[in-house]
């Protein structure tokens, strides 16, 4: 045995000896278009006690980063790529993004977990190039009708039409997901309990429609009627409390609305809807109140993923897996400032958020939901790329509610996992070679407060681009010049330091242009 063998044998015994007696499973819980602040353990009111419980038994990134938008946060959290090195974001002169296809030597988590052993299932969003089973899953639900809550339409089990023998009159997409999740843990137990299971777990929610149970609605039917500036300052206050960040609250930016215009659409959803973050007094009081419904409703949305949650808790519990399953929950991107209405349209008159509906959050509670950041999902500021990242695994990680401040980003799951699984990454993949990946394994940061060395961490999406190193980042939205900001007092992106430390602007500017540089060489050779 050389010198190498031994000491990777030894690091993987270390590994086991500190985190678990066993391999762990996986569950992998994954939301869409969640703001920053929108759970209670991150400054929410929004009642979400399952969720709160894994962070009070676990561990809460402060400074955990996604892309800024859907398929690039997928494709990056599977494979442990920038979504540009696997096209499924573009770069300059090279096509990728939501259509784009993985190269070869770019296979996802679940294909190299496969061969060691692990069973592994998908339920909800997809979003990846290619089908689920052909990818390494084993068992899928996928939720493809993404315009509706309230219809099965369209979704896949197995990579095959859904054609349920019964029709359920209260089916609610979150619901059903979390209804298959444990159908495919309840078949684990039964007939691969001697495996261990990795679960992705992507619920659609709280993405537009904004379609949530009446019910759950009337949990907070006039909850927001304060407006969103107050809300901001609520959760900020609360923030502050927990000692999530020391920053500001950043201030509201009425010029900034949706990424891109819909008018149509805003005639088509009446005078109700405003589509700038503007002075909650200035609103009239149809205004306020289709607004505060709208949040209202978002807020039900997630109420309702927690409770869906903790019903996968109690089958994990149930199998006796609970307490060597290592749970990661977070956030694609940033809430959304969109405003839309494509699918089945918007009727006016329909109850707000019923099937008949077709709302989107807007730039106004999007900015509370993302506080204390900047902007929103698809900028790649703070508030578009900010996500919660919790951690539970009762039997590796003995912290219980602690804080990490350590800047991660959702690259860094692949090696974290695959380092806790003892699975060694392949050097090739249908016969062409592996380029090395730029994440980080989380796992030092299991046992303290630790920063984890990087080099920087890269954003560009929809022509907005950033780089982070340190506790520097440099960001520009599209067509505007680059911005500075010392991260650690000002998250909130307010004072930019470009002028006052030019030099320091213009190597993270070269840094961010090197890696576009990189990146081509990497899909063009």
């Amino acid at each position: 045995m050389g010198k190498i063998t031994i000491l990777k044998t030894a690091l993987f015994f270390f590994t086991f000896s500190v985190f678990g007696k066993e391999t762990p499973n996986i569950l992998m819980i994954l939301v869409d278009d969640m703001g920053y602040s929108d759970l209670g353990c991150y400054g929410s009111e929004i009642e979400t006690p399952n969720l709160d419980n894994l962070a009070a038994n676990g561990l809460r990134y402060t400074q955990f980063y996604n892309t800024g938008r859907c398929w690039p946060t997928r494709g990056s959290l599977l494979t442990g790529y920038y979504a540009q090195q696997i096209k499924r974001d573009s770069l300059p002169g090279i096509k990728g993004g939501g259509h784009g296809q993985r190269p070869k030597w770019a296979p996802l988590l679940s294909e190299i977990l496969r061969p060691p052993g692990y069973r592994n299932y998908h339920s909800g969003k997809w979003h990846i190039d290619g089908k689920v089973l052909t990818n390494g899953f084993d068992r899928s639900w996928h939720v493809t009708n993404q315009d509706g809550f309230f219809s099965h339409n369209a979704n896949l089990l197995d990579d095959k039409k859904y054609n349920p023998t019964t029709l359920k009159r209260d089916y609610y997409s979150t619901t059903a997901t979390a209804d298959h999740a444990i159908e495919f843990l309840e078949d684990h137990q039964q007939n691969h309990s001697n495996n261990p299971f990795f679960h992705y777990l992507a619920f659609i929610a709280p993405h537009f429609p904004l379609h949530a149970k009446p019910e759950d609605i009337a949990k907070y039917q006039d909850r927001y009627l304060s407006g969103w500036d107050k809300l901001r300052e609520e959760r900020f206050a609360k923030q502050k409390k927990i000692g999530l960040h020391k920053t500001s609250l950043s201030a509201l930016e009425p010029e900034v609305g949706p990424p891109y215009a819909f008018p149509k659409a805003i005639e088509r959803l009446g005078t109700g809807e405003v589509n700038r973050p503007l002075a909650w007094d200035s609103l009239t009081d149809k205004q306020k109140r289709f607004q505060a419904t709208k949040m209202a409703i978002h807020a039900a949305m997630i109420d309702r993923v927690d409770q869906e949650i903790g019903r996968v808790i109690q089958q994990l519990k149930k199998m006796g897996d609970y307490d060597n399953t290592l749970i990661f929950f977070a956030s694609d991107n940033g809430a959304s400032a969109e405003i839309m209405v494509r699918g089945g349209g918007h009727e006016p008159d329909a109850p707000m958020g019923s099937e008949k509906t077709y709302l989107c959050l807007g730039p106004g509670f999007s900015s509370a939901s993302n506080t204390p950041f900047r902007r929103h999902k698809t900028w790649v500021h703070e508030g578009g790329i900010s996500t919660p990242l919790i951690a539970h695994w009762p039997d590796g990680i003995k912290a219980k509610g602690e804080l990490r401040h350590s800047p991660g980003h959702v690259i860094d799951i692949v090696p974290t996992i695959l380092e806790l699984a003892g699975v060694e990454k392949p050097k090739s993949w249908k016969g062409t070679p592996i380029p090395k990946a730029p994440g980080k394994s989380l796992v030092p940061s299991f046992l303290d407060d630790r920063v984890i060395p990087r080099e920087s961490i890269w954003w560009m999406h929809a022509g907005n681009r950033a780089i982070r190193q340190g506790n520097f980042k440099l960001v520009a939205a599209k067509n505007d010049p680059w911005a500075l900001y010392d991260l650690s007092k000002d998250r909130a992106e307010s004072t930019d330091l470009s002028k006052k430390m030019p030099k320091l602007k213009s190597k993270l500017e070269n840094l961010w242009n090197e890696k576009v540089i990189q990146f081509k060489e990497l899909l063009t050779n």
